[in-house]
């Protein structure tokens, strides 16, 4: 079954010759990239090579946290929160935000004080957190069957409309002058002196002075063709939701089981609190010191696959000049299998905390490919090594609620404004200076 349709964004007919930036990318990231250039008075271009937020934009759990964030984002998704407080009326759309609180159930007691010392970090935000016991949670959920110790709530956190945002956002940019190019790849970047001078899609050459590449999962190979290695393996992550159901809790709810948020239309959108899956690719064993780290952190919640996408990368090109159709042209959207064996049981897991969900129907199954750095922050950053040139890539699961505050940051770096947090932590050079990068728990 293929992954939501967002809302259709239609494609401009004609090439611009010349702009200021062209946006590799057409997700969240790369559309409020091109809305705060284009608002700042940039002439811009969104080149994608499918179509707007077909890939993993859409399909994430529609999530507007700054609970249990790694510390290091903290203070970019604070400014992410008051940007999303305002983005309808912003972008003249409906995105589907709604402020209705977030709330992480804690399995024992260690979890309960590591995320009691987590809120800490939202202090210099004036931002409400707060540890929830189980009298209390009761009360939150009283028909609810929560097993735990007690929860983290974060009441200021949200949710949005994954299917709906990232158009309402590339819409607005095009409304603020930018060219949104939608089935055409980015082939190759053009240098002259070492600077960027123009990229060459598909259908022609577009002068620019600089190129912004937030292609998510596709960033590593793109920016592989140019000589520059991003560290990146993809995490797929499984999802359903459920028709409108009556009597469902407001808040967004996590555990170890389930994850779970209501949705605009009254259903639910439902996935795995814990459990992605790991596709091996070539990549992974490519990459493997890198992550051993975050694995040992992590290899609970992992399940490694072995499938045809193995042999499907290992032959998919690795470099190509201009005028060569390119992995982007042969795979317009990657839209991985979700898994029956992971889905299956998680009705069951709701139905029996939520007796108003218990029978729900299940309206549809789908997977998206998540872009997971070594330390699982992503780079907001220039490219020092090729003036003009940024990334804005490795999310890592985290890039939908942030979206709106990364793209306003790599629109700082851009045009050589102050940062409105500093992007230190973000930046690309961390991969490459000896620094030694590693997750960092969100508590």
């Amino acid at each position: 079954m293929p992954g939501p349709t967002p809302i259709h964004v239609e494609g401009d007919t004609d090439l611009p010759q010349s702009v200021d930036v062209v946006v590799i990318g057409g997700g969240i990231i790369g559309c409020a990239t091109a809305l705060e250039l284009a608002e700042a008075g940039q002439r811009v271009a969104i080149c994608e090579k499918g179509g707007i937020a077909h890939e993993q934009s859409s399909r994430n759990w529609g999530w507007v946290r700054i609970s249990r964030r790694d510390p290091r984002e903290v203070p970019l998704m604070a400014e992410a929160i008051r940007l999303w407080r305002d983005l309808d009326s912003r972008t003249g759309r409906d995105t589907g935000y709604r402020p209705a609180g977030i709330c992480f159930v804690c399995e024992d007691e260690a979890t309960f004080e590591g995320y009691n010392r987590w809120k800490d970090h939202l202090l210099p935000y004036q931002m409400q957190a707060r540890m929830l016991r189980p009298a209390e949670m009761q009360q939150m959920f009283p028909d609810a069957n929560l097993q735990g110790v007690g929860a983290l709530y974060t009441p200021e956190d949200g949710r949005a409309e994954p299917q709906k945002a990232a158009p309402a956002i590339a819409e607005a940019a095009r409304d603020k002058g930018a060219h949104i190019l939608t089935n055409c790849a980015v082939r190759c970047v053009e240098t002259e002196g070492g600077s960027i001078t123009g990229v060459v899609t598909e259908r022609g050459r577009i002068a620019c002075t600089s190129v912004v590449v937030a292609g998510g999962m596709w960033s590593n190979l793109f920016l592989g063709n140019l000589g520059i290695d991003l560290p990146s393996l993809g995490v797929v992550s499984h999802v359903l939701r459920t028709d409108p159901v009556e009597g469902g809790p407001e808040q967004a709810i996590w555990t170890t089981n389930y994850a779970m948020r209501k949705r605009d239309d009254g259903g639910y959108s439902i996935s795995a609190g814990s459990g992605n899956t790991v596709e091996i690719v070539p990549n992974s064993f490519r990459y493997a010191t890198r992550y051993l780290r975050a694995l040992k952190m992590q290899h609970r919640d992992l399940h490694f696959r072995l499938s045809g996408r193995f042999f499907h990368e290992a032959r998919r090109a690795k470099s190509w000049g201009e005028g060569d159709v390119t992995p982007f042209e042969r795979e317009r959207v990657f839209d991985p299998a979700p898994s029956p064996r992971m889905l299956n049981s998680l009705m069951a897991r709701v139905g029996a905390a939520f007796p108003a969900l218990k029978n729900a129907t299940v309206a549809q199954t789908w997977a998206g490919c998540i872009d997971v750095t070594p330390d699982a922050i992503p780079v907001i950053s220039a490219v020092d090594s090729v003036p003009g040139l940024h990334i804005a890539s490795g999310f890592s699961g985290h890039g939908f609620g942030i979206g709106p505050a990364a793209g306003g940051l790599m629109a700082d770096i851009v045009l050589g404004r102050t940062p409105r947090v500093d992007p230190h932590e973000f930046r690309f050079s961390r991969f490459t200076d000896g620094s030694r990068v590693a997750p960092q728990l969100g508590y």
